[in-house]
Order: structure tokens, then C-alpha cells, then sequence
């Protein structure tokens, strides 16, 4: 080609902006018999592309946002480890928040009815399943003095199950169930989050009506309520599982003993009856927030038996406080 022709053709043909430039003179041809030496500069990279490049991308996003996303990156990797507590955790699906009908169906399988017997009667509770091969937290007034227990999950099925370990001075109590597998285990919240007029459910079993569903607010926080420590205390007014208690300076269901320990509770009016005792107060994200324990009941007090029931005047443990005497109660604790 003579140089007009060159130039002509560079005229006319159009020049992409991504062609590197040409070399500012003509490559020297091999020497003939010389086989040309291979091209050693790098191989540009390739963009990595796929499930790698994705979850780095993930990864960046979950590490901005929070432990929120990390059930996305689980999904998405096809692993599964045990979930962390976040006060932000939410039970029921993101659009159902504060739905009572929703928060019930999905806790309640977490809920359980417990039957223990006694040297002279028994007892009916309720308890909260906190781990998959059956660990129950209730309260010890429920089973203090049991020969046998007996529980009965949502479903219908019935396990034995025994004392793991007690304290009577927060009136809580760990029992596992024998042979249980695969059981749904409830969520433990944050009490120290909770506010006066905040909406919450209790669900247990009072009067052996098994997952019972009630609703109300948080009437009041730190109440001193006071309870008995004596074994057989819990049992009084026919093993009906109503526990004497103290507050202001007046004496609820029965006479507290002369042996007796106060912890801050949770107030709540919620419907609350003989056999909640060890049940869930459950916030509007289907957390457990409190360990239902004393209840005021109307017939204590000298009244007839039409005015039994409850009154609007219930107290729960704070979860807080029950997490913090879990590893003790694990440990097999007798107290």
C-alpha cells in the first residue's frame, strides 16, 4: 500500500476508542530459523463473576447494614449455624409485627403444659422450651416437691421430664424432657427494653386449658414482688398452681411462709389464671420478654368464688433475670 493509499484508508475508516494505539513503529520480524519467543506479558484478569463475586458483594453490604442480613448470607452460602441474640430479632414474618394472631402461632409451639405430682395432690403449670432437645424453664413453684413430671407439648405429645436444677429465690426452675428431639425453642428477648404501654401476649395453660392466648400491656416495671421459699408453698388452694405472693405490704393466694425472697417484676394486665404460673409474656416480635409467675386472684382474698379469676394484676420475671441464672440452674443448681 503507498503512503497516499495509507492515508486515504486511515481517513475512512473509523477509529474505535477502545483499539489500543498502534505501535510507534513496526515490530522487528524473527531472524530466519528463529522460532518467536512466546508472549510473557500477563493475561489480563478475568472479572470474577458467580456465587464468589456475589457473596463479596453480600459480605461488604452485611457488614454496613448489621447482623440483620446474616440469615440472607446463610441462605445463600447453604449454611446454618445457631443465631445470635439480637434485641432486633423478630419471631413472626417482617409484615405480621404485632399481630396477635401471628406472634400466637408462632410461639406457641414453643409453650408447653406442665403436670407434676405431688406427695399430697399436684400441680399444674406452664414452661417455655428454650433448646430443641427439650430444656424447659418454668417456675420452681410449679414443680417444687414433684415425684413425677409430666409435659405436654402443643401438638398433643407427652414426655417425661426432670428437675435440672432450682432456685427458689427467683422462683425459677430448669427441667429437660427425656427423648425429645426436634422441638421448636422459643426466642429470649431483652427486658430492659421494655416500656410502660407496651403491647404484650401471655400464653400458658390456665386451668389445664392448654395454649391459652391472652393479650394486654405492660402496666408497670421493678415491682417488688415478694414469694415464699418453702418447698410445698406453691401448692397451697388445691395444687392449682396459684403461688402466694406479697406486694405492697398485702398477701396474694395464700399465706407466703415465713421464709420468703423479692425480685423486680414485670406488671402486666394481661389476662393471667392458676396455671399460667411458668408460662411466656411475649413482645410484639414474638420475643420472650418474661417468665410469668404470681397472679392476683380475686377468691383469695375472701371473696366468693364468682369473683375468681383475673383481674387485670400479673407479674413475670424479666427474661434478663433469667438468663442470668441460666447457666447456674444448667449446672444443676439445688436452691
Amino acid at each position: 500500500m503507498t503512503e497516499s493509499e495509507s492515508e486515504s484508508f486511515q481517513q475512512q475508516s473509523p477509529v474505535n476508542p477502545e483499539w489500543p494505539p498502534p505501535p510507534a513503529y513496526a515490530p522487528a520480524a524473527p531472524a530466519p530459523g528463529t522460532v518467536p519467543a512466546p508472549d510473557t506479558a500477563p493475561a489480563p484478569k478475568k472479572r470474577t463473576r458467580g456465587p464468589l463475586a456475589l457473596l463479596a458483594a453480600v459480605a461488604i453490604v452485611a457488614a454496613a447494614i448489621g447482623g440483620g442480613t446474616a440469615y440472607g448470607i446463610q441462605e445463600l452460602t447453604g449454611t446454618h449455624g445457631t443465631a445470635a441474640s439480637a434485641t432486633a430479632t423478630s419471631v413472626v414474618p417482617a409484615g405480621k409485627k404485632g399481630d396477635i394472631a401471628a406472634i400466637a402461632a408462632a410461639v406457641s409451639p414453643s409453650i408447653v403444659e406442665i403436670k407434676a405430682s405431688l406427695a399430697d395432690g399436684s400441680s399444674t403449670g406452664s414452661g417455655v422450651i428454650i433448646t430443641s432437645d427439650g430444656e424447659i424453664l418454668t417456675n420452681n413453684h410449679v414443680v417444687s416437691g414433684a415425684t413425677q413430671i409430666k409435659v405436654s407439648t402443643s401438638d398433643g405429645k407427652q414426655y417425661t421430664a426432670k428437675v435440672v436444677g432450682t432456685d427458689s429465690k427467683k422462683d425459677l426452675a430448669l427441667i429437660k424432657l427425656e427423648g425429645a428431639a426436634g422441638l421448636k425453642a422459643a426466642s429470649l428477648g431483652d427486658s430492659s427494653t421494655v416500656q410502660v404501654g407496651d403491647t404484650v401476649v401471655a400464653i400458658g395453660s390456665p386451668e389445664g386449658l392448654t395454649g391459652t392466648v391472652t393479650s394486654g400491656i405492660v402496666s408497670a416495671l421493678d415491682r417488688d414482688v415478694t414469694v415464699s421459699t418453702d418447698e410445698g408453698q406453691g401448692q397451697q388452694g388445691g395444687g392449682d398452681g396459684r403461688w402466694p405472693f406479697e406486694f405492697g405490704g398485702r398477701q396474694f393466694n395464700g399465706d407466703t411462709g415465713s421464709s420468703t425472697t423479692t425480685y423486680k417484676a414485670i406488671q402486666t394486665d394481661a389476662s393471667l389464671n392458676p396455671g399460667n404460673s411458668g408460662g411466656a409474656l411475649i413482645d410484639m416480635n414474638g420475643n420472650i420478654i418474661g417468665i410469668n409467675s404470681a397472679m392476683y386472684s380475686a377468691s383469695a382474698s375472701g371473696s366468693s368464688s364468682a369473683d375468681a379469676g383475673s383481674v387485670g394484676l400479673g407479674f413475670a420475671i424479666p427474661i434478663d433475670t433469667v438468663k442470668a441464672d441460666l447457666a447456674s440452674l444448667r449446672s444443676g443448681s439445688q436452691n
